[in-house]
């Protein structure tokens, strides 16, 4: 069954705050898809989340080289921009399964790899009425995720 919800944060530390609670309940073999339309700010949720995490590391847009994986005290982080990606087979050969079980996948422009993992988060990031304000839309057709979104409601 699936189940959406959706949250409106007023500014980035809004974003920071809600990055920082779905950090707490990631573990590795967790997928993450984020969609948005450009500059809606993925990175910078993910810069936010990698960080939560634990990682001091330097989190940017994987544009050019793909890939990036940044290493947290839970797990690895595997973080993807599927933008220039044709589908779920050529993100396939990539060659990066080795992450998916043992370290959490964060992919920008997920809708691109749609079908590829069994039971991932999705997270639509949208404008709202003002230029600081973001809605997220988060659903998930997995029971994995029904106490997390659960969780993620209540900051609101």
């Amino acid at each position: 069954m699936t189940r959406t919800t959706t949250l409106t944060v007023n500014d980035e530390q809004g974003t920071i705050a809600l990055a920082t609670r779905l950090a707490t309940q990631l573990r590795a073999g967790d997928a993450v898809l984020l969609d948005g339309s450009l500059a809606a700010g993925k990175t910078f949720f993910i810069r936010a989340l990698v960080r939560a995490m634990g990682s001091d590391e330097d989190v940017t847009s994987p544009t050019y080289t793909i890939a990036n994986i940044y290493e947290t005290p839970a797990c690895p982080v595997l973080h993807v921009d599927a933008y220039r990606l044709k589908g779920a087979q050529e993100f396939y050969h990539l060659g990066l399964d080795d992450y998916f079980d043992t370290g959490v996948s964060l992919i920008e422009w997920g809708e691109r790899v749609e079908g590829f993992f069994d039971a991932p988060l999705s997270i639509r990031i949208g404008f709202s009425d003002d230029d600081t304000s973001r809605s997220f839309t988060l659903t998930a057709d997995s029971a994995r995720w029904n106490d997390v979104l659960s969780d993620l409601e209540a900051m609101t």
